[in-house]
């Protein structure tokens, strides 16, 4: 009779477990489809932005739109929904977006994804992890592809003006140099859970 007394409760120990395991993958499913859309209306809302000051300044246009639009639009966006929003890379050019830890982490695991061919615009990573101060978070990074309209200020081949440019604003500048295509860096949310 005891013998099947724990049998029964260590079942029902491993039910329990699995059916918890279940509802945090369940939950980091849904989480991260929440934090896909945000991550892709910020880059919609981003790319506007960057289109049109390359239109009215030229790429010293975009500049503008990184440094001062960028991260208002983020901010509105992350007061709206929630959650914090920026974008990282491992090469940076504002050093305020240099990538934490765990960030650091995910572009390491999205670079040796691009190494191995996978498609750099369906690259995404979520998970609940603890904060600094113990609570637990979603933490959510996507891939942001190098376009071609980003090479002018990006890319291998600068305009020496615009150069000076960058440099003036950012001395400390390392994000350029990237091709087409390749992973530029990505974008970042995080989320505080109850």
């Amino acid at each position: 009779m005891e013998r099947k007394t724990r049998t029964a409760a260590l079942i029902s120990a491993a039910l329990m477990a699995a059916t918890a395991i279940v509802c945090v993958a369940a939950e980091i499913e849904e989480r991260t489809a929440a934090a896909r859309a945000v991550a892709d209306a910020y880059q919609a809302q981003l790319r506007a932005e960057l289109l049109k000051g390359l239109k009215e300044g030229a790429a010293a246009g975009a500049i503008v739109v990184c440094r001062e639009k960028a991260p208002a639009i983020a901010a509105k966006m992350g007061a709206e929904k929630g959650c914090e929003i920026g974008r990282t890379g491992a090469r940076v050019r504002n050093p305020q977006n240099a990538p934490d830890a765990w960030e650091a982490g995910v572009l390491s695991e999205f670079e040796a994804k691009c190494a191995q061919g996978e498609n750099i615009i369906r690259m995404e990573h979520g998970e609940i992890v603890a904060a600094a101060d113990g609570k637990r978070v979603f933490r959510y990074m996507k891939a942001i592809p190098m376009g071609e309209a980003c090479q002018k200020c990006h890319g291998t081949a600068i305009d020496t003006a615009l150069a000076a440019v960058i440099r003036q604003h950012y001395p400390q500048d390392q994000a350029t140099g990237f091709a087409t295509g390749s992973l530029r860096g990505a974008f970042t949310i995080t989320q505080p859970l109850p």
